[in-house]
């Protein structure tokens, strides 16, 4: 019986750890004349690590105007 609790409780406890997994980050870029895509794999993280690499972003020049976009979605 001892046995068996300690299990339970081993099982109950890894089930909360944090699982390193790994993530695919796709991402949509355009800009003046153009567009195009890229696929980056994320080797070995939690999803909270994943998600801080996998970023969407705009690039504006000095004068404000939007030049480069990149929209980007994570996913298993």
């Amino acid at each position: 019986m001892k046995k068996l609790t300690i299990l339970a409780i081993a099982a109950l406890a890894m089930s909360f750890a944090s699982c390193k997994k790994d993530y695919t980050c796709k991402c949509t870029y355009t800009w003046t004349g153009g567009s195009g895509t890229s696929t980056e794999i994320i080797k070995g993280v939690s999803k909270k690590q994943a998600q801080a690499n996998c970023v969407s972003y705009e690039y504006k020049n000095e004068a404000g105007v939007t030049e480069q976009t990149g929209t980007c979605t994570l996913s298993k």
